[in-house]
């Protein structure tokens, strides 16, 4: 199933990456990242609403890896279950730029973080459960995972003044103004 999921992955050497699925079923996974496990590697992935997968890399493609993964059969079946829940969920979606309210954050200055490590501070325009607007000097590419205060997303589109973040995971209102409130 091709679900839009974001994650981290540890390779044997202990390195941690960050990563997005692009597809994903019981048994096997391909994940996009900038390194790639080689073929036969043990890899530990972290994958939001899925939680910790264990795998081996069978095969390394243009722009990360495939791995089958490692569990039970019980394992498994709660995957495909979790895996046909996320792939359902997307289609009771409205339009995915205009899901949730926008507010002005209180605070809106934050740092913008690219995946290898670059910071860059910028304003938020506006914010809702589901992403941000984001005034900044850098325009990263579509596509490209960042994080946003402490929440993971991806830019996903550019405009005059700055980038739109959507985030990995849909937020709660408290979690939002906890993240940019004034006290920080």
């Amino acid at each position: 199933m091709r679900v839009k999921l974001y994650g981290r992955f540890m390779l044997e050497d202990r390195s941690e990456h960050p990563c997005q699925v692009i597809d994903m079923s019981p048994g096997n996974v391909a994940l996009r990242s900038t390194r790639a496990g080689q073929p036969g590697e043990r890899v530990i992935a972290y994958l939001d609403h899925i939680g910790r997968v264990e795998g081996i890399v069978t095969r390394t493609l243009q722009d990360g890896f495939a791995m089958t993964i490692v569990a039970s059969d019980r394992k498994k079946d709660k995957l495909a279950a979790q895996l046909t829940w996320l792939a359902n969920k997307h289609e009771l979606d409205l339009p995915e730029d205009r899901r949730h309210d926008r507010v002005a954050p209180r605070n809106p200055i934050t740092v913008l973080q690219l995946p290898d490590g670059r910071q860059y501070q910028c304003r938020i325009i506006d914010l809702s459960l589901s992403g941000a607007a984001v005034e900044i000097e850098v325009r990263p590419a579509l596509g490209v995972q960042v994080t946003l205060g402490t929440m993971r997303g991806q830019v996903v589109r550019h405009f005059e003044d700055g980038v739109a973040v959507e985030f990995a995971v849909v937020q709660h209102p408290e979690t939002l103004e906890a993240q940019f409130s004034d006290e920080h």
